[in-house]
């Protein structure tokens, strides 16, 4: 099987990544993966559960490390090996937001301090230009605006997974990376939060996990098709409906049923 290669073909990109491999115990999970991530676009990666979309997400502000995972290869975020960074610096600069919108059990407005207390020392007028900045970037404001003191688990799903992103937003990282975040969403909401990513492309880099190809279709710039912890293939758009590798055209085939 042909293999995505040529790291020469990815070194402008914000995220740079060579022969990169994952593995938990004497399992490996990922395997050899070359690819670059585009500034200020959103790539999507798409394949069947388990090929490992979301080890590499964890793989790129290695949070893979915390559960028990060995990473080998090299990442680049910025030209800067993520290695030689200290953890808290790399999850400045880069975001992730889980499925399950991780809520903490106190208010909005103490959910949005959370980040900003940890990585900034701001008065209390500049952590409210903050939240309402962000806020209002992630579409959530005029929602919450008369109740930021209201307890966060009072949300909806959609707001929480929103309040998510603006959280994230907040600490003002240069990418964002999202793991199926409408999984769990109504249509409406869904609808919200592609809406929302594809305004936010032109502040911040997206990289975003999702099973629904009608989803990639609509939101993508770049994309990245995995199987068995394998990148099978980069491409643009174009990949849905000229895909250059056979799995891919089976699995796009497939999932088009």
């Amino acid at each position: 099987m042909e293999k995505v290669n040529d790291v020469s073909k990815v070194n402008k990109n914000i995220v740079t990544i060579n022969k990169l491999c994952v593995y938990y115990k004497s399992t490996q999970v990922l395997k050899d993966i070359v690819c670059g991530i585009p500034k200020n676009k959103i790539t999507v990666i798409i394949g069947q559960s388990g090929c490992g979309k979301s080890t590499f997400l964890k793989s790129i502000n290695r949070i893979i490390e915390e559960e028990g995972g060995r990473i080998s290869g090299s990442v680049h975020v910025n030209g800067e090996d993520i290695f030689d960074m200290p953890k808290e610096t790399l999850r400045k600069q880069v975001g992730l937001v889980f499925q399950t919108p991780v809520i903490f059990p106190f208010s909005v407005k103490k959910n949005m301090l959370y980040p900003l207390n940890y990585h900034y020392k701001l008065n209390e007028n500049e952590k409210l230009e903050r939240i309402t900045h962000y806020l209002k970037l992630a579409g959530l404001y005029d929602e919450v605006r008369g109740n930021l003191n209201m307890h966060a688990e009072k949300l909806s799903g959609g707001q929480k997974q929103r309040l998510s992103i603006a959280r994230c937003l907040c600490i003002e990282p240069d990418i964002l990376m999202l793991d199926e975040p409408c999984s769990a969403l109504d249509i409406g909401n869904t609808m919200l939060i592609e809406s929302l990513l594809l305004k936010l492309k032109q502040f911040f880099t997206i990289i975003i996990v999702t099973h629904n190809l009608s989803q990639a279709k609509r939101i993508a710039d770049h994309v990245l098709f995995m199987d068995n912890g394998e990148l099978i293939e980069a491409n643009d758009n174009s990949i849905f409906s000229n895909p250059r590798k056979e799995l891919t055209k089976n699995y796009i085939k497939y999932m088009n049923l």
